[in-house]
């Protein structure tokens, strides 16, 4: 039942910083433990980074820690992912992902280019 939003893609040089944000509709969003995945071109999906429902946690991917953090404000049923640092090898469409037990949603997806 939740509906996901990305935004916040767009062109970025090399060393350059983005925030994606992933707006989610309804309550549950608050309940559910989220995460940001990624996928480039010709290159099988990958986890970024999640988050749980309070916030309290966060787990990354060994190759991005140092250069990405997740956050949420739940009063605005969003999450974000902070990408500093940016590297022509994070080129992707990035995707949020939000599970509750057995329910998952996806959002369509937002674009994240690196290049100069």
């Amino acid at each position: 039942q939740v509906q996901l939003e990305e935004s916040g893609g767009g062109l970025v040089q090399p060393g350059g910083s983005l925030r994606l944000s992933c707006v989610a509709s309804g309550i549950m969003f608050r309940l559910s433990a989220v995460a940001w995945y990624r996928q480039a071109p010709g290159k099988q999906r990958e986890w970024v980074a999640s988050i749980t429902s309070g916030g309290s946690s966060t787990y990354y991917a060994d190759s991005l820690k140092d250069r990405f953090t997740i956050s949420r404000e739940n009063a605005k049923n969003t999450v974000f992912l902070q990408m500093n640092s940016l590297k022509p090898e994070d080129t992707a469409v990035y995707y949020c992902n939000s599970k509750r037990g057995t329910y998952e949603s996806w959002g369509q997806g937002t674009q994240v280019t690196v290049s100069a």
